[in-house]
């Protein structure tokens, strides 16, 4: 059986090595998404809608900010989570989260199983 205890302030399947590389990458992820943001605004397209050359180029644009603002408070409840001792457990059966998955998204929130069940729900 695996063990799904947290050992100190971080979770049993995480080394200290590991969490430090995830807070770095989760650090990146966060400084990016905040200058993909600025930008964003800062385009004379986003004051003005009637400056971009078609409706669709303004509705692109609110998507990219759209979803730059998602993944940015991903990116922040993640790192919340680990300054609370929280991270790497699912937020529904409160197993831990897998190694690799959190390698490749970092701000995962749910067990490999759990995140299937919730995208078989939709």
């Amino acid at each position: 059986m695996v063990n799904h205890q947290i050992i100190g302030d971080r979770p049993a399947h995480l080394s200290p090595e590991d969490l430090a590389a995830l807070w770095e990458n989760l650090r990146e992820q966060r400084l990016f998404r905040q200058e993909q943001l600025r930008q964003i605004a800062a385009a004379p397209h986003a004051a003005d809608p009637r400056l971009c050359r078609s409706a669709a180029q303004a509705e692109v644009q609110g998507k990219l900010a759209a979803s730059a603002c998602m993944v940015l408070a991903d990116v922040e409840a993640a790192l919340q989570r680990i300054a609370e001792g929280r991270y790497g457990s699912c937020h529904l059966c409160r197993r831990s989260v897998e190694r690799g998955l959190l390698m490749i998204v970092p701000q995962a929130r749910y067990c490999a199983r759990c995140q299937q069940v919730r995208e078989a729900g939709r």
